[in-house]
């Protein structure tokens, strides 16, 4: 199964909207099916220095795709 990885840190609003998006793509009928890995960035240095301003992001693990904030349900599609 693929692995999606969501950069993320505590209180950040935008990652809570991010959140509820994954949520709801993971929920429709015909979305590829995915485990979630939550990463806080705030624990290492190296991830708050290349994702800081830019999260929330999302990585397939796979393919090495990423997306970062503000991205849709179509845009998440394009991770597969």
């Amino acid at each position: 199964m693929i692995t999606l990885i969501f950069y993320t840190t505590v209180g950040c609003h935008l990652c809570e909207h991010a959140a509820v998006l994954l949520e709801e793509f993971s929920g429709q009928a015909d979305s590829p099916q995915f485990d979630l890995e939550e990463v806080d960035i705030s624990t290492d240095d190296y991830l708050v220095e290349l994702y800081g301003i830019r999260i929330p992001v999302v990585k397939n693990s796979a393919n090495e795709k990423e997306i970062g904030w503000p991205f849709g349900l179509k845009d998440i599609a394009t991770l597969f």
